[in-house]
């Protein structure tokens, strides 16, 4: 299928820069895939289209300051953008520009060396400890927000603003964005509400927000992303399909999580030993494990846009994909164009079931 099925228009005003305030007064588009009607709410209504029989999953990774500067010896300026950390103070990155084998750049409080060049990966080491390069990292890098955000709000601020309020386990060189909705109110409502809540991991990274380069999208390879999950959440979980509960993915990175795990019976494989994942979904995949989805509205031509074309048609529902224009995705993202709905990663939010 060629990626040129998943275009779609969007005039760039649309595109936020920054989030809602307060997170939960961000608009939310719902789509009902048995009757097909497309509905408008504010994301402060969720709890209102959930109860005691859903089961939210979320996606706890936590966002670093990934991105640091640094110079050459040639005193040329070098970004790097640090998506892995490896064994021995070696960094998995990408960099603007691009470095050549054995290149030394020089940053704030450390210098790195480029050991090793795959494609526009680079891995890079350190001349520190771990420990000491997560402080210095800490101290000296910034927010990896997307290129399209030009931000007006200081690093501090950033640092809380792209971060979900659950966000606990280190790791992500960009934010879970499908999450950045909640408030700590509205899961203290879920709760109270007995709205199951589970919690796994992916560390997200260029499996995520890597562009589609193949003209085909079969051919497309996704970039291994680290994710973790419990033996017990695994059990919950398989537990909570078992007695018909619905499984309501809060955004992309986890339902990659849920659908890697899921084997042919509908339920999460416990002894699954692999820890990364690079699946890819896109039409006709069939979903195995997850019901109904929250999410963001995603970049044109995007593995993020063909998961959500996959989850809304056939055979997940009645209505084959032959292309976005035409599909019932297709269709909500234009009306949430004609209602000026706020875009990509700071932008609202859509409800899927």
């Amino acid at each position: 299928m060629n990626i040129s099925n998943f275009d779609y228009f969007l005039p760039r005003e649309l595109i936020a820069q920054k989030p809602a305030n307060p997170r939960d007064s961000s608009r939310l588009l719902t789509i009902d895939l048995s009757s097909e009607i497309i509905s408008h709410k504010h994301f402060s209504d969720l709890p209102n289209l959930l109860n005691k029989d859903d089961v939210l999953v979320f996606n706890k990774s936590k966002v670093f300051p990934a991105r640091i500067f640094g110079r050459k010896k040639t005193k040329g300026k070098v970004e790097v953008l640090i998506l892995k950390f490896l064994p021995d103070s070696i960094c998995e990155v990408i960099t603007k520009p691009g470095l050549f084998l054995h290149d030394t750049v020089y940053f704030e409080g450390c210098s790195g060396k480029v050991v090793k060049r795959d494609g526009y990966i680079t891995h890079i080491a350190f001349d520190l400890k771990e420990s000491e390069l997560l402080k210095q990292i800490e101290i000296t890098g910034k927010t990896p927000i997307p290129p399209y955000i030009k931000p007006k709000l200081s690093e501090k601020d950033l640092r809380t603003k792209y971060q979900t309020v659950y966000a606990k386990n280190v790791g992500s060189s960009a934010a879970p964005t499908a999450g950045l909705h909640f408030t700590k109110e509205i899961l203290k409502k879920l709760k109270k509400m007995e709205v199951q809540m589970e919690f796994v991991t992916l560390h997200v990274g260029l499996g995520t927000f890597a562009p589609v380069k193949e003209k085909e999208i079969e051919k497309h390879k996704i970039h291994e992303e680290y994710f973790e999950i419990n033996k017990e959440t695994i059990n919950k979980l398989n537990d909570a399909k078992k007695d018909g509960k619905r499984i309501v993915s809060v955004g992309t990175t986890t339902t990659r999580v849920l659908e890697t795990l899921a084997n042919g019976n509908g339920l999460l494989e416990s002894n699954y030993k692999k820890q990364y994942t690079n699946l890819f979904i896109f039409p006709p995949y069939k979903f195995k494990f997850v019901d109904a989805l929250i999410t963001n509205f995603h970049l044109p031509k995007s593995t993020l846009l063909a998961l959500v074309s996959a989850f809304t048609a056939f055979p997940n529902t009645q209505k084959k994909f032959t292309g976005f224009k035409s599909s019932l995705l297709g269709k909500a993202y234009l009306e949430a164009i004609e209602k000026e709905y706020r875009f990509f990663s700071f932008g609202d939010a859509m409800f899927i079931s």
